[in-house]
């Protein structure tokens, strides 16, 4: 009678407990190859993995499992020379299955030698990564899309901030300069109160230019342009700012942009919906992502009821841009508010690849 696994001698049950091993394993192919590159073994994970059957690859050359242009640039014999070298070799590829199907493969050849050092043959581990490789496509596809989104929206915004300095503005002076020169030849007050009115429409022109494509963005770094725009912009509102962060991370240009127009339309809103006297924003890294928070005390928003509408749907077209900027990213935006408790703006957007949005 065959005597179990736990009465064995240590040396012998260690290599049924490794056979054992390697033959239940099904994610991976596990198979050895003699020093031709002939295969002597093949697991239950080889055969779901590349379709082949015991029977049909032992003894065949496991070039069989490599493409055309592969073989006949040598690659499979490169493998094993440098395995045989260097003691192991790494590699992702295209392999061919049964039939000639390709998939993303990540494979590991390890070289086998006995107690003198002689070479033996090949151990190799093979893992199908194709469904990774579409993911990353995806990604990949995605980011250069969101990228290229955020580009175009900051050339619209760069285009209407120049029309609007160079020729609304300046039209604007101009008739400014005519009317103040009228005022002062009739001693008209009507005339004096048209050209009030008319410079502080451009001085609102010359905040909405500053908005547009304020000084302070740098895409390079978050961190630096919030700090620029809460120093030279929000504390001339008369806010009390404060910067909180432990944000080292470098996101690439089309995330900062995004973060900072988020931030940028919620301190805007601070000042023109809040009565607020003081600001804080945070910066986060949490979950592979930047957190960021803008809380401020002023008088909060009022209950659904007050207003007739849903707050949280974002009817208010801030909100709504702010939302709609984080959830292109593939993240999440929040606010929380009651009357005389301020308001508390969150968004959360992923630095990486996208994912599931964390809440």
């Amino acid at each position: 009678m065959a005597m179990l696994p736990s009465e064995q001698a240590p040396e012998h049950r260690s290599a049924v407990l490794f056979e054992l091993f390697v033959h239940s394993v099904v994610d991976y192919a596990i198979y050895m190859l003699d020093v031709d590159g002939r295969v002597i073994s093949w697991n239950p994970g080889a055969q779901r993995i590349k379709g082949y059957s015991e029977e049909e690859i032992l003894g065949r050359h496991f070039s069989v499992f490599y493409p055309e242009n592969d073989i006949a640039g040598g690659k499979p014999a490169e493998e094993l020379l440098i395995a045989a070298e260097m003691g192991s070799h790494e590699d992702e590829g295209w392999r061919l299955r049964r039939g000639g199907e390709r998939f993303w493969a990540s494979t590991v050849i390890t070289a086998l030698r006995d107690e003198n050092g002689a070479l033996v043959g090949f151990g190799k581990v093979t893992r199908d990564l194709t469904e990774r490789l579409k993911t990353r496509e995806e990604n990949s596809g995605w980011q250069q899309a969101f990228a290229h989104f955020v580009r175009a929206q900051e050339t619209e915004r760069r285009r209407i901030a120049w029309d609007v300095h160079d020729d609304s503005i300046q039209s604007m002076i101009a008739v400014s300069m005519r009317l103040q020169m009228l005022a002062a030849q009739r001693r008209d007050p009507a005339l004096m109160h048209l050209d009030e009115a008319i410079q502080g429409a451009i001085r609102r022109l010359r905040l909405l230019v500053a908005q547009l494509r304020p000084p302070a963005l740098n895409d390079d770094d978050l961190v630096a342009s919030v700090r620029d725009f809460l120093d030279d912009v929000v504390e001339g509102w008369g806010l009390d700012c404060t910067l909180r962060h432990d944000f080292t991370a470098k996101p690439p240009p089309d995330i900062v942009v995004t973060a900072f127009r988020i931030l940028q339309e919620a301190l805007v809103n601070v000042r023109k919906h809040a009565n607020a006297t003081a600001v804080v924003v945070s910066l986060t890294s949490q979950d592979g992502g930047l957190l960021a928070k803008v809380v401020d005390n002023g008088d909060g928003m009022k209950t659904d009821a007050e207003t007739s509408r849903d707050v949280s749907s974002g009817e208010h077209i801030g909100m709504a841009s702010m939302r709609e900027r984080a959830e292109a990213a593939q993240g999440w935006f929040r606010i929380s508010s009651g009357p005389g408790d301020g308001t508390a703006v969150a968004f959360w957007i992923p630095l990486g690849l996208p994912g599931l949005a964390r809440r």
